[in-house]
């Protein structure tokens, strides 16, 4: 499972001209690539989502079943990118990956009718939160093995801010422009942001500019050895139980998180909270999520993973337990902040636990395989809340039913013997 292939030495003037160890500068690019993301992630996504409705004529029930075929078709280039990322490298991916998630706002924009809006949703859901943050992540990654965690963590602090004020920021974009128009400038700023920073900023494994993960150049290496990591090919991975695990927690929270978060606004008019209280939910999300961020990421490095995923499962059944019955800002605060648990521990856990148990050898290919499961997984919660109102007249019993296995789950990890290298961790 050892089989880095060597390869030749290259040089890069941003690198050698850096004041800091070059892998904080790639954080910072990496982390600006994953809120940059939002365009294609559900959280942007379910603000566009009354106005598509509205202005097609859809049914809910038809555009979360158009949103789960675009995530799945999405979904299945992921393997190819992660392996892309491998051959090529972060750059020049993110370079062809983010023009081509400008180009997909601008056409989710000019969209007319089913067959227009299911392309387009294929598009952001592969270019937006599959590639791009699977790039972006995959870059952070390698520049970083014992500071992996923290690393992860703080690149989290960036999409939860995204979080918390993206929304709102876009439902004001939307009042004053329209969802189109409004959809085309995210667009334009993908274009002018992330392409840029990721062409100038992005670059692959650090051993091969002469430095080496955590430090600053292959002579620091001498005076304190690099750590000794595992180094899976994605078979050996798909063939752990370690791997499947934490893969299982991915779609769970993927699926249901997703669910929540694509009809947050419809679940809280549900029980009365207009559009302007509803989008204020997602102030402590983003605070919460920003704080669990950096706090797993602390822990990732310290504590078994299998323990944060249990926290994480369990945050993520208590907010569908609570999500039918919230009544004032209280309970929406507090459902907020489950939301914001949930989410940034999945963000910090999902970001740097492949790493961790397999390596950076073949991250690429793994992430690759891991991001389209969890795409996979956040294509079918939106379409099952949906059946399940359509089918109850309430979201509540689908809600409840989907909290049962999830907290199962939760309480069934910590016992798990899951191993790392051959040692159960």
């Amino acid at each position: 499972m050892r089989d880095e292939p060597e390869r030749p030495r290259l040089t890069s003037r941003v690198i050698d001209r850096s004041p800091v160890f070059y892998g904080w500068i790639v954080l910072a690019a990496g982390t600006f690539g994953i809120m940059a993301t939002l365009p294609g992630q559900t959280v942007g996504v379910s603000v566009f989502l009354d106005e598509i409705i509205r202005d097609l004529g859809l049914s809910r029930s038809l555009v979360s079943t158009l949103y789960l075929i675009g995530t799945l078709v999405g979904s299945f280039v992921l393997p190819f990118v992660g392996r892309f990322i491998d051959r090529r490298g972060p750059r020049l991916t993110v370079v062809l990956v983010a023009a081509a998630f400008a180009l997909a706002c601008v056409w989710m924009g000019i969209v007319q009718g089913v067959v227009m809006l299911l392309i387009g949703f294929t598009l952001i859901r592969a270019l937006g939160q599959g590639s791009l943050s699977l790039v972006s992540l995959h870059v952070i990654n390698v520049w970083f093995v014992r500071r992996r965690g923290l690393a992860i963590g703080l690149a989290g602090i960036g999409m939860a801010a995204a979080t918390a004020v993206f929304p709102i920021a876009i439902e004001g974009l939307i009042r004053d422009v329209g969802w189109r128009q409004a959809y085309m400038l995210l667009g334009a700023a993908v274009a002018l942001t992330i392409l840029p920073i990721g062409a100038w900023l992005y670059r692959g494994h650090p051993e091969r500019f002469g430095q080496v993960p955590d430090r600053t150049t292959a002579s620091a290496a001498r005076l304190a050895p690099a750590p000794d990591e595992p180094s899976y090919t994605p078979e050996a991975a798909r063939r752990t139980l370690t791997f499947w695990i934490f893969i299982t927690g991915a779609l769970l929270g993927s699926c249901l998180g997703t669910g929540l978060v694509f009809h947050h606004y419809s679940i809280l008019a549900a029980s009365g909270i207009d559009r302007v209280t509803a989008a204020a939910a997602f102030v402590p999300f983003g605070v919460v999520s920003a704080i669990a961020n950096l706090g797993t990421g602390y822990l990732m490095d310290r504590v078994q993973p299998r323990f944060l995923l249990s926290i994480m499962t369990l945050a993520l059944g208590a907010s569908l337990v609570m999500a039918p019955f919230i009544t004032g800002p209280s309970t929406l605060l507090a459902y907020g902040v489950l939301l914001g648990l949930r989410g940034g521990m999945q963000s910090a856990i999902g970001g740097s636990v492949m790493a961790y148990y397999f390596g950076r050898a073949h991250i690429g290919a793994i992430k690759g395989i891991a991001t389209t499961m969890l795409v996979v997984g956040s294509a079918f919660g939106p379409l099952l809340f949906s059946l399940g109102l359509d089918v109850s007249g309430s979201y509540a019993p689908v809600l409840i039913g989907s909290a049962v296995p999830t907290i199962a789950f939760a309480l069934v990890v910590p016992f798990l013997r899951l191993k790392r290298d051959g040692r159960v961790i």
